[in-house]
């Protein structure tokens, strides 16, 4: 099995994404402004977040200051926008929130149903005419709806978000976005904490002197998956953070692998 140990993605846009990000799902108001800001004061530049999360304008409070060519910031359009005018609008407000020029990654949070793919990508098209966004790409789409996109546009898709951890294997969605030079990040990697109980997971956590939660980002990453956890204290923050100094072994990789769990938490297409 290959590894990737790269603490970047080069995306087909030209740009580059960090490899570990914080998630920001379920934090709102204070919280999602302190976490944010704490997240920043660790080192993390990759921060995602959504139109439907209600988070952003707390996000665009604790970013304020910072370096904003250092950021990597994703936000997601809601499928209800996903005609052309509404991909635009809904971006233009997500900005506003957020209190930014731009967004380095926009993605459509899953697939749309009643909206041409076509006119989600000419929306896409042109914020990256305007340069309100850098890079487009999906979130929740299977191997098929990918296919669709792609025949259907020009525009590159740089990134497909995914329910993805060691409870869940992800191959065939993994080797198409190779093939295509997509990348791959992986929300919930922490399996919404059941890897703290998964006794294989515990067993390397001992072996390699780390946590589950550990032991799980890192093999996310040798897989080639950008990772993006939430966390809900600065000791978290951290511990999640603190993925370089050590690398699992091949055995071990497939060793996760073999679990074949497929435990799939999120109720979506992919």
């Amino acid at each position: 099995m290959d590894q990737v140990t790269q603490k970047e993605i080069a995306l087909p846009s030209g740009y580059r994404m960090p490899v570990i990000g914080l998630g920001t799902w379920q934090l709102t108001g204070h919280q999602a402004e302190q976490i944010v800001a704490q997240a920043l004061d660790v080192g993390y530049r990759h921060i995602d977040t959504a139109e439907n999360y209600g988070n952003e304008e707390a996000i665009g409070r604790a970013i304020r200051g910072a370096d904003r060519n250092a950021l990597f910031i994703t936000s997601k359009v809601d499928p209800s926008h996903a005609h052309r005018k509404g991909v635009i609008e809904a971006c233009e407000r997500t900005l506003d929130r957020l209190r930014t020029d731009y967004l380095d990654l926009y993605l459509l949070h899953w697939p749309a149903e009643n909206i041409p793919e076509e006119e989600t990508m000419e929306g896409m098209a042109w914020l990256i005419e305007q340069r309100m966004i850098r890079s487009a790409g999906l979130s929740n789409f299977n191997v098929a709806g990918i296919r669709k996109v792609m025949s259907v546009t020009d525009v590159p898709i740089c990134n497909n978000q995914i329910e993805y951890h060691p409870l869940r294997n992800r191959d065939d969605i993994m080797a198409f976005c190779r093939d295509h030079a997509i990348s791959v990040t992986a929300y919930s990697p922490l399996a919404r904490g059941e890897v703290f109980k998964n006794d294989r997971l515990r067993e390397l956590a001992a072996k390699y002197g780390k946590t589950p939660a550990q032991i799980s980002l890192r093999w996310l990453i040798q897989m080639g998956a950008a990772v993006i956890p939430k966390a809900g204290s600065a000791e978290h923050l951290t511990a999640n953070f603190d993925l370089d100094n050590f690398e699992l072994s091949l055995d071990d990789m497939d060793y996760i692998h073999d679990m074949n769990i497929e435990r799939r938490l999120i109720d979506m297409h992919a």
